[in-house]
């Protein structure tokens, strides 16, 4: 399993999500860290790819072995 690592921005953004959306992310996290499947798709014209889990977005990019979440949020404000 990768290691999932989360930018200060990023964890900001977290923090203000309520508990069931956290836990719903996270379990897709932890499942694509682990088994590399997933709603993934290429960012175009930015570095990096995003996760999708109904609604909301997970923003990362990889580096070696480690997920680094860029942002997270809703999909009407994640891309700004």
């Amino acid at each position: 399993m990768r290691l999932i690592v989360f930018t200060p921005g990023a964890t900001r953004q977290w923090v203000k999500l309520s508990a069931a959306v956290r836990a719903r992310l996270r379990a897709r996290l932890e499942s694509y860290a682990a088994t590399g499947h997933g709603d993934i798709k290429a960012m175009k014209g930015r570095a990096g790819s995003r996760l999708r889990v109904g609604d909301w977005r997970v923003i990362f990019y990889e580096e070696g072995e480690t997920i680094v979440v860029a942002a997270v949020g809703h999909r009407r404000n994640v891309y700004d």
